[in-house]
């Protein structure tokens, strides 16, 4: 089975190193990283201290204040203490970078092009129908699903609560996992799942369109008519949940993402990057073909050139859609895989 790619690999690309995403996807093969974390994090990393304690009771205060009931600040907060594996692959942050055509390769491998075909296909009905509730193609709900989980396979073991608690108590962002934490005992409090099945990843993204807290909140949809917005189990609401994102992103089911494109020399650099964009028969113009060098489709829509690994790489115009999949990751790199994924998907 594939790992995951959608956050996971744009981590690496942002920061985390290659061994703690190892760590993620093989479990105990790294369980010794744990104890060096113990070792060196001290006792706070893995166990509660009379600091957590007040920090956990002020936090009860807060969720308490903001109408979360008794019984749910029960489940959800009894017992809670840190967790070393979190605060691990919280703190092993090195930088790294990998270019486009290695996270392009990575993402587009052949087993996840034939999965996402063979599920295409035995889900289109219901993809039919959520793309005519949504405004939103089908082939793209896949590839979201297919880089976010790998098709639902990778939905993350960590307890949400435990995961994003340890990250508000000791991370490097503790007012936004706090924030997150605070959602996450709204959406237990709401009755659309137990704190025991809410898991994720180690950073507190959910389920199989991997949202985070306030995502499921804001986007999330109980499609199946259950009384749940279940992203971790229900078909259904995961398609309609990611399409829900995509529309109110101002996606535009007229149009697709963007394309590869075929560039002329010596192309002028302040038009390229998304903050440039001009009508694609202005592009066509400037000798921008398409990327078997046919023309580029004489619309009046506006497209942005995108030239990856510093000009070294592939060239894109993209369009509209693409700044909508661009509000879901903030990573062109992103954004170019799942177009490209959704072509192959559809196109195969």
């Amino acid at each position: 089975m594939l790992p995951p790619v959608g956050r996971a690999w744009e981590r690496e690309r942002r920061g985390p190193g290659w061994m703690a995403l190892r760590a993620r996807w093989c479990g105990s093969r790294y369980g010794w990283l744990v104890a060096l974390a113990l070792v060196v994090l001290g006792p706070a990393a893995g166990a509660a201290t009379p600091e957590f304690d007040r920090w956990l009771a002020a936090l009860r205060e807060e969720a308490r204040a903001g109408g979360i009931s008794e019984a749910t600040l029960d489940e959800t907060l009894a017992g809670l203490e840190p967790v070393a594996r979190i605060i691990e692959l919280d703190r092993n942050q090195v930088e790294r970078r990998i270019d486009f055509r290695t996270y392009r390769e990575r993402v587009l491998s052949p087993d996840r092009v034939a999965r996402g075909r063979e599920l295409y296909k035995e889900h289109r009905e219901l993809l039919d129908r959520v793309a005519a509730d949504y405004g939103v193609q089908p082939r793209f709900i896949v590839a979201l699903w297919g880089i976010e989980s790998t098709y639902g396979t990778y939905k993350g073991q960590h307890p949400v609560v435990a995961s994003l608690a340890t990250l508000a108590f000791d991370g490097r962002r503790a007012s936004f996992f706090r924030g997150e934490l605070l959602q996450a005992l709204r959406i237990v409090d709401a009755g659309d799942i137990a704190a025991a099945q809410m898991t994720g990843s180690w950073a507190g993204a959910m389920g199989q369109s991997q949202f985070m807290p306030s995502s499921y909140q804001a986007y999330a949809v109980d499609y199946d008519g259950d009384g749940r917005r279940d992203i971790w189990g229900s078909l259904p609401d995961v398609f309609a949940s990611i399409a829900n994102y995509l529309a109110r992103a101002g996606w535009n089911p007229s149009y697709t993402w963007g394309r590869e494109v075929r560039l002329p020399g010596g192309v002028d650099g302040e038009l390229v990057g998304l903050e440039a964009a001009r009508r694609l028969p202005d592009w066509q113009a400037l000798g921008v073909r398409r990327h078997d060098g046919g023309d580029l489709p004489l619309v009046p829509i506006e497209a942005s050139l995108l030239h990856m690994d510093e000009g070294a790489g592939p060239a894109y115009l993209v369009y509209g859609n693409f700044r909508a999949l661009m509000r879901w990751n903030r990573s062109t790199y992103f954004g170019l895989s799942v177009g490209e994924l959704s072509d192959l998907i559809a196109h195969g």
